[in-house]
């Protein structure tokens, strides 16, 4: 199952058509049988103002240059949250092709890995789009596993959610977390459809674990954001961390990923209890 091959922009528009519900669209309930959820091609028709013949040749692939207020009209139908409207225009074909974007470079720089060093209290790793895990501290590998035993094609985040159950059962809420992750990881695949090492990713997961074929097929997309999660460590118990995410100017598809608790709290009590532990760890 390759991450956004064929037709992912009609693929797309039904999986968002069939989400929603005609009452939230403004729709009256006319009287008749729905077969299938969510909207029927008229009814997105109607609401974006285009023919139904365009939403099904939108659907089916046969057309793919869209214009932009096309593409607004279809996203306000079908009230796409911003980070769905933003993988819309992603996959449209709304512009002259351009070149492939080329995997980012996997090295990090030294000074990075010197910051990372000098972050004694801060849980922190860099990241590629795909998630991979590039570099990272002491303080991450005791939060959430050490890294460097693993072998760098098993150093990825989403990987580990879903196949490691040591990994996995970290999560306080584990099917949001991993839902989240498929959601970031589509939005990345509509990006940068021709990164061959996300498509082996996608294709080993769907092969995998079901519950990863079911939700990539939902086509649920995220961008990055700040948000917390909540762990139960078997050395420190329960934290709940504030996930923070900065890109890296000198390698646009790389970000730092720091680890922070709000100070005082039970977890930032946790937290440095797990730090100072793990600094009586020997390399």
């Amino acid at each position: 199952m390759a991450p956004s091959t064929g037709n992912e922009l009609g693929a797309f528009l039904r999986s968002r058509r069939a989400a929603l519900d005609p009452h939230r669209a403004g729709l009256p309930d006319d009287g008749r049988l729905r077969r299938v959820p969510g909207l029927r091609r008229e009814e997105l028709a109607q609401l974006a103002h285009v023919s139904v013949d365009y939403i099904v040749r939108l659907e089916q692939g046969r057309t793919r240059r869209v214009s932009r207020p096309v593409l607004d009209a279809l996203a306000d139908a079908l009230r796409l949250a911003p980070d769905e409207r933003d993988y819309l225009f992603t996959v449209a074909d709304v512009a002259p092709g351009a070149p492939a974007r080329r995997p980012g470079r996997a090295e990090v720089a030294p000074r990075l890995r010197q910051l990372l060093d000098t972050m004694p209290d801060v849980p922190a790793m860099v990241l590629n789009r795909r998630t991979d895990v590039l570099a990272w501290n002491r303080g991450i590998a005791a939060l959430l596993t050490d890294f460097g035993a693993l072998r760098p094609a098993e150093r990825n985040l989403i990987r580990l959610t879903f196949l490691d159950e040591a990994f996995r059962s970290l999560y306080a809420d584990w099917p949001r977390a991993a839902r989240e992750c498929v959601a970031v990881l589509r939005m990345e695949a509509g990006r940068n459809p021709h990164d061959s090492a996300l498509s082996a990713l996608v294709g080993e997961l769907s092969v995998r674990d079901p519950d990863f074929r079911t939700w990539w097929a939902g086509h649920e997309v995220r961008g990055p954001r700040q948000l917390a999660k909540t762990y139960h460590h078997p050395v420190a118990g329960t934290l709940t961390l504030d996930v923070q995410q900065f890109s890296v100017d000198t390698h646009p598809d790389q970000q730092l990923v720091a680890y922070t608790a709000e100070p005082g709290s039970p977890s930032h009590e946790a937290l440095g209890f797990l730090l100072r532990w793990s600094a009586r760890i020997p390399d």
